[in-house]
């Protein structure tokens, strides 16, 4: 074990004397036990954290009663819906951050294998990417989601305050009666309930094989939350002694699986920033396409909130991820899983209790998986979430409008400045991507703000990404990005752009040499910066948000 060089050399007599001042027992040092490393991103700014330090502390009784040594370690968490409009550049550029943290605490310390617990949109991405990176015996513990609240017959929870700001500002609410909606939208401990970023990539997790079964689903207030973490203990204990790692389990037919059970559920866009870059740690290459190509051929058989009324709980309730994995098995590939069981087992092992929730491949809520990925002489690739789009805006051409950031956009809403905004005009936010903003920051609170001041056909197309909870005709990724020479830069005012979404299309109604001569005049807008979003602008220019 890595940690031997730690218990048995005498040149590391000093490093046992310091073990032990941390508390570490003689006889641990002295013993064959395994030392466990436990990347805690608890903190009480997040909800879906707020719990975690329980679940940790379950973690740990797992990996004593199995014969481990436990270390446990602070990991950063950024709420992408509160530094959404404030400050969300720094929210991206975090996953690297959450990596690296784990690198430098597992290698430093001789570690034999981790545990990450963890819960929403860049934490968890993180640490897959971590646990391919360094391939040592790894396993995630997701926090699980929260429960929405009923009132009057309807669910509530804090993302439709994004939509509540848009009423506000479109005149449709007074500010006194959003606020008065506080109380009723305040939901406890959990990420966000429906299939946002933060669930969208527990369900990757634990398809991926990383995380016990069931745990993806299962809500954070439920008392099985922590068994599961007691269970995840143990089983970390098990992966070092048989030595099954990373690597052995996120092999390219998992990542598959992952992105086919994303497009039956109808996933967050942001999954195809970070699965990407998850197997890219792993050591497999994925192109954004293999979304689109997976897409096609995969019925989305789900509509979890924002694309439906369902929440985490209905698809628990309705039998999990192993339902789900029960309904594709035809399509499905055989994986390992850190259960000690394939996927094709828990695949047969799932059975679907609500055929609503989860309905058949005969018989889904719409043909194609949730994303599409669209291309044309706007863009080389761009990502929309075309089950979230109604049906008389899966084509559609218009105006663009173009703002340089949110709150002019927001401005442009609530009739200030000079530009007001129409039905049928496409909104265009460029300079958003990891270079141009730097950190590409979501645009939930825009993309939100058009739907809830009532706009039914209005585009929204940018360089930035979008949240989970986005819904709408809503294009992000956009590559190249504006900061580096993307034709999304030249955009002006009043250009018609075409949208078609069954024929994955995206132009704006411009020649190529026009195109050409208005990117010589492109100049980007000024930004502040700070000493970590310099670094990050200048680790994504002239490459693509894939790392590419």
């Amino acid at each position: 074990m890595r940690s031997d060089v730690l218990k048995r050399d005498i040149e590391t007599l000093p490093h046992r004397a310091l073990l032990m001042s941390a508390g570490v027992k003689q006889s641990d040092l002295e013993s064959d036990k395994p030392f466990i490393g436990i990347a805690n991103s608890y903190n009480n700014i997040i909800p879906g954290h707020i719990h975690l330090n329980e679940l940790t502390n379950e973690v740990k009784r797992g990996i004593i009663d199995a014969g481990g040594v436990p270390f446990e370690w602070g990991v950063p968490g950024v709420c992408d819906g509160i530094a959404m409009y404030v400050e969300m550049r720094l929210s991206l550029p975090s996953r690297e951050n959450i990596a690296d943290n784990i690198e430098i605490m597992v290698l430093s310390h001789s570690l034999d294998g981790w545990v990450g617990v963890t819960n929403c949109d860049k934490i968890t991405p993180g640490m897959l990417m971590a646990a391919g990176r360094l391939n040592l015996p790894a396993i995630i513990l997701t926090g699980g989601a929260m429960k929405a609240n009923r009132s009057d017959g309807e669910k509530h929870h804090p993302i439709e305050g994004f939509s509540i700001v848009g009423r506000v500002k479109g005149g449709l609410m007074s500010e006194e009666e959003a606020r008065a909606m506080l109380p009723v939208m305040a939901c406890g401990a959990g990420s966000c309930v429906g299939l946002y970023t933060a669930n969208t990539m527990a369900i990757v997790t634990e398809v991926l094989g990383m995380s016990l079964t069931g745990c993806a689903t299962t809500l954070a207030t439920d008392p099985d939350k922590k068994r599961q973490a007691y269970e995840t203990g143990r089983r970390i204990v098990e992966l070092v002694k048989e030595d099954i790692k990373p690597r052995d389990i996120m092999v390219r037919a998992a990542f598959e699986n992952a992105i086919r059970v994303d497009m039956a559920l109808g996933g967050s866009t942001n999954a195809v920033l970070h699965i990407p870059m998850i197997a890219k740690e792993a050591g497999i290459e994925l192109n954004v396409n293999i979304f689109d190509e997976i897409s096609r051929e995969t019925p989305n058989i789900c509509r979890l909130i924002p694309a439906g009324t369902h929440e985490m709980a209905d698809l628990d309730r309705a039998g999990g991820i192993p339902a789900v994995l029960h309904r594709l098995r035809p399509l499905l590939k055989d994986s390992a899983t850190v259960n000690g069981r394939t996927i094709m087992e828990i695949a047969d092992e799932g059975r679907v209790l609500d055929e609503e929730v989860i309905r058949s491949i005969d018989e889904p809520y719409f043909p194609e998986g949730g994303i599409a990925v669209l291309s044309g002489n706007l863009a080389n690739s761009a990502v929309v979430k075309q089950t979230a789009v109604d049906e008389d805006m899966m084509v559609h051409s218009g105006p663009a409008k173009v703002f340089m950031s949110e709150k002019e956009l927001l401005d442009a809403i609530e009739g200030k400045g000079d530009k007001i905004i129409e039905e049928g005009d496409v909104v265009v936010l460029p300079f958003q991507g990891p270079a141009g903003a730097p950190g590409m920051p979501e645009m939930l609170t825009p993309t939100d703000a058009i739907k809830g001041a009532g706009f039914k056909h209005v585009a929204l197309i940018t360089d930035g990404r979008f949240s989970g909870a986005t819904s709408g005709l809503c294009i992000g990724h956009v590559e190249m990005e504006a900061y580096n020479g993307g034709a999304i830069g030249a955009v002006r005012d009043g250009d018609v752009i075409e949208i078609d979404i069954p024929r994955r299309s995206l132009n704006v109604r411009l020649s190529e040499s026009e195109l050409r001569d208005r990117l010589k005049r492109v100049k980007p807008p000024h930004r502040e910066l700070t000493p970590l979003l310099e670094a990050y602008r200048k680790k994504f220019t002239g490459i693509n948000c894939y790392g590419r």
